[in-house]
């Protein structure tokens, strides 16, 4: 069990090793992570799925180091390992390409490394095996050979210079420069990011109305309400937390009006008549569309709602798996609401967890939740898959708004950002 402070897994840097089978990806995996972390064996396509694991890694801190299968496996089940590796590249913030420095890079390696390029993932080439013979060093970079040391180098590449780490995950030699690379890489991958503290200042009142009912968690609150009560309390702002009905007693014993109502998605219509206009109003799922993906494309893609037409194919879609209820909001409430709001008839299909269509050409319409269990990487991919298909996007903060008819009220708090029409 992890500890009460430990950062969730959303909010790590996600660094993931890549490479053809058999080129020391799970060994080097297990000498930067310092432990046996992964299976290794010199039988080609031992690891048969992605193997994560959240961690410390000095000096970078909080961070998920992902293994993967080999990107050039075989047959049937290889298919399917590297469709797996090609999702893991979906919400990597930080890329290893791994490869066997005996051999050099191979067509293959180049490839994938223009792919990750092509993504502005942030990448670090990690010649592997180096220890094997003494030319490595300049077989695999181009040069003449050096001395046998660990130093860096520079590959040349077509559009630009990609730093390559020699490094032995068998003698250990080189281990000490990756991480630092990946470091160096990390500070400039995760620049630091808010929720709200741009909306508020120290000494503000701010109302978090969170409602207890059959949707809640028994005995914790959700992800973005912790995220959002813990940021209020950095900032030095003064959280109150209540459930809808609390509101107006609540607001009748401030002697000063709050800076900003939050509330649950699900009670935007029962809270917004308690909440004066004078007072901004929006949601935990909005502050998460800003702070985890793109809030003008969201925004814009509510406005397909009104446009719906019947036999539309609508995918509504979760960043994370859990128990569905009777009364679940991704697969019960808000293909409800949306067929009331469009009174059409309309086809909906659901995914979750990592299952997200890198084709939704068949799709008129994505409702995706607030993707609190996401990380901004793997959000983002979503979005931009969508906006590669020409597919509008919604999430369920911004639709719900839109379906109750106050998203206008709702996005106040960020008319500087959008431009509403």
């Amino acid at each position: 069990m992890g500890t009460l402070n430990e950062t969730v897994s959303a909010e790590r840097l996600h660094i993931s090793f890549f490479g053809r089978r058999n080129a020391g990806k799970s060994s080097l995996v297990n000498a930067v992570t310092g432990q046996k972390l992964a299976v290794v064996s010199p039988v080609p396509g031992t690891t048969t799925d992605p193997v994560r694991k959240a961690m410390e890694l000095l000096p970078l801190g909080p961070v998920v180091i992902i293994d993967t299968p080999g990107y050039d496996d075989e047959g049937e089940l290889g298919e399917l390992r590297v469709e797996k590796t090609n999702e893991v590249l979906n919400k990597t913030d930080i890329a290893v390409l791994v490869y066997d420095a005996s051999l050099g890079m191979s067509d293959e390696d180049r490839t994938l490394l223009e792919q990750i390029r092509g993504r502005k993932i942030p990448v670090v080439l990690a010649a592997n095996k180096c220890d094997l013979f003494s030319g490595a060093v300049g077989a695999a970079s181009g040069r003449q050979p050096e001395a046998e040391s660990n130093a860096k180098c520079k590959m040349q590449n077509a559009k630009c210079v990609v730093e390559t780490v020699f490094v032995s995950a068998l003698t250990g030699d080189g281990v000490n420069e990756l991480k630092e690379r990946l470091a160096a890489l990390g500070r400039t991958a995760k620049a630091p990011k808010y929720i709200l503290a741009d909306l508020v200042d120290a000494g503000d009142a701010v109302i978090l109305v969170i409602p207890i009912d059959e949707s809640a968690p028994k005995g914790r609150l959700i992800l973005p309400q912790q995220q959002t009560l813990r940021e209020l309390l950095d900032l030095h702002c003064i959280p109150i937390c209540c459930q809808v009905e609390e509101i107006p007693g609540v607001l009748s014993r401030l002697k000063t009006p709050p800076r900003l109502v939050v509330t649950d998605s699900q009670a935007f219509r029962r809270v917004s008549p308690l909440v004066p206009a004078s007072i901004p109003l929006t949601s935990f799922s909005i502050l998460f569309a800003r702070y985890k993906g793109e809030l003008r494309q969201l925004a814009e893609g509510a406005k397909a709602l009104s446009g719906l037409k019947d036999c539309d194919h609508v995918l509504i879609s979760e960043g994370c798996t859990h128990h569905r209820q009777c009364n679940d909001i991704g697969s019960v409430k808000i293909p409800g609401w949306v067929r009331k709001y469009t009174g059409k008839e309309l086809e909906f299909s659901f995914t979750s967890g990592g299952e997200f269509p890198e084709d939704l050409s068949g799709y008129d319409l994505v409702i995706h939740c607030g993707g609190c269990m996401l990380n901004e990487a793997s959000m983002k991919h979503r979005m931009e898959v969508a906006r590669r298909c020409g597919v509008p996007m919604v999430n369920y903060g911004v639709a719900i708004a839109q379906m109750h008819g106050i998203l206008a009220r709702s996005l106040e708090p960020f008319v500087s950002e959008l431009t509403l029409v």
